[in-house]
């Protein structure tokens, strides 16, 4: 896309904030939207949203070649995809509370295995020289269509509250302490794990003067290491907590991100983007899993944690692009450094919530 519209690294940067935009303004309408509508209808009008916008945008930047045509279907996509994202969570809790066990590590790597095999198809499409314009029509029909057919077996969530209800569940959720460093948790690793969705594939190419295939491929090793630990890490957050877990998801992170961003030699940066992949799995749906603990204020919490994590998405890959034409591409990614560093820190406020005094006193699964 970056060769269709002839940008350089800030201005990629510049039209992925589009995509983090429209996801920002999603996420903090979230809360609302699944309160009032139920987790499942929302799944499926922001799945089909998301997937029509994501043909759009292939088919913009091939078509008309028009940066800011392309920037709008990112808009739109984020639209679709934040709220999705923060049904699904909430959806998710309902059937941890059902079963009795922790399973969002798990649902996420479900998460992760779609994007290993949209990593796999990308890097496909790049070597057999297939139109980003195809590809993603393709793609998004694919996506909008599983999850609007999917949704009829979803069961009950429980998420559906009145309009009073709702408003106030959410103020009540911006004004807790535990929420707001639980969000920032989120944040610093969140932009760990969306810098490489946006960048690895460049930083391979252009820092380690590989080529685009090669490029994919990085990322589909990190995406493969990410989803592993999703699917195998339940039973280490049964024995350590998900305290234990995110300090040492953390450290991991860390470390991996380091020694890719010192771009010794390629197969060195493979082996990193590995435990960085390993290292950012089990963050995000521990933290989705903290903030619902509580099913009366689920949709609130988990939609101002996402709403914070967003800021991320948000404000990450256009600073990342600006600081990269300064600086180059590997060494703006070793920033990211000190918001993994500040997770580390924050990690205690993903323990779980103390009993609400009101009467909703439900225990987590993972706690």
């Amino acid at each position: 896309m970056r060769d269709e519209l002839q940008l350089d690294h800030a201005s990629v940067g510049l039209l992925l904030l589009c995509l983090s935009a429209g996801s920002f303004l999603s996420v903090s309408l979230s809360g609302q939207l699944v309160s009032r509508l139920g987790a499942t209808l929302v799944m499926r009008l922001c799945a089909a949203t998301a997937g029509s916008s994501l043909a759009l945008v292939g088919l913009s930047s091939v078509i008309w070649h028009q940066p800011w045509l392309t920037g709008i279907f990112l808009f739109t996509q984020g639209l679709g995809v934040a709220s999705w994202n923060v049904a699904s969570n909430v959806q998710g809790a309902a059937l941890e509370r059902t079963m009795g066990r922790t399973l969002m590590p798990l649902l996420h790597g479900f998460f992760s295995l779609g994007t290993v095999i949209g990593a796999g198809i990308g890097a496909g499409a790049a070597a057999l020289g297939v139109g980003i314009g195809v590809h993603y029509l393709l793609m998004g029909i694919v996506v909008a269509g599983s999850v609007v057919l999917g949704a009829r077996h979803f069961g009950e969530d429980g998420s559906r509250t009145s309009r009073e209800g709702s408003n106030k569940s959410l103020g009540r959720a911006w004004r807790e302490s535990r929420t707001i460093l639980l969000g920032v948790l989120v944040l610093g690793m969140a932009l760990a794990e969306g810098a490489a969705a946006d960048w690895v594939a460049l930083a391979l190419a252009d820092g380690y003067g590989t080529t685009e295939a090669t490029g994919a491929l990085g990322y589909a090793v990190f995406v493969t290491a990410m989803t592993a630990m999703r699917m195998l890490g339940g039973e280490l957050i049964f024995r350590l907590g998900r305290v234990v877990m995110i300090r040492i998801s953390a450290v991991t992170a860390l470390v991996g991100l380091l020694v890719f961003t010192l771009g010794q030699s390629l197969p060195l940066a493979f082996v990193a983007l590995g435990l960085w992949g390993a290292g950012v799995a089990l963050t995000f749906p521990l933290a989705m899993s903290a903030a619902s603990d509580d099913p009366l204020h689920a949709a609130a919490r988990v939609s101002v944690v996402s709403t914070i994590g967003y800021g991320a998405f948000l404000g990450g890959p256009p600073l990342l692009g600006l600081l990269a034409n300064q600086i180059g591409l590997l060494p703006a990614l070793s920033s990211i450094s000190v918001l993994i560093v500040l997770a580390l820190i924050l990690s205690s406020n993903a323990s779980g919530y103390p009993k609400d005094p009101a009467g909703s006193d439900h225990d987590s699964p993972g706690k």
